[in-house]
């Protein structure tokens, strides 16, 4: 993207984020006598991160190796999370390595094209690359 698109792209974006400011509903007056910070809606928590995280929201715009979300880190995260909380907790730091080499295995045979089954069949042949770092 060229420094004209990426300002075209941030000048669209700060309208949207004007336009959004107007579109928002007014946030309730303390009450006498309470306490502690005045409940926002969730549209206007969103739209104020939108606002503060401008750069982070379109760092994607300018810099190519930055995905457009995060959905793949947060699949990635989620099985984990899973197998942890049906089984309680990995026993030991080992399982718990061993269980993310094998699903970093997996998801790196996926995006390479590959059959889950098909990536385990390599691996138990010996015939599997480790690109692991060791």
């Amino acid at each position: 993207m060229t420094s004209d698109e990426y300002k075209a792209l941030q000048k669209r974006y700060r309208t949207l984020i004007t336009q959004g400011a107007k579109e928002l509903p007014p946030i309730p007056p303390r009450l006498n006598g309470q306490r502690g910070r005045v409940a926002k809606s969730d549209a206007h928590n969103l739209w104020e991160r939108l606002q503060k995280y401008e750069t982070a929201v379109l760092l994607f715009a300018s810099n190519p190796h930055v995905a457009f979300t995060n959905n793949r880190a947060e699949r990635d995260l989620r099985m984990s999370k899973v197998k942890q909380k049906v089984s309680g907790c990995f026993r030991t730091r080992r399982y718990a390595e061993a269980y993310c080499r094998i699903s970093s295995y997996l998801q790196s045979m996926a995006n390479q094209g590959y059959n889950p089954l098909v990536a385990i069949q390599i691996a138990l042949a010996g015939r599997a690359v480790d690109n692991m770092g060791e």
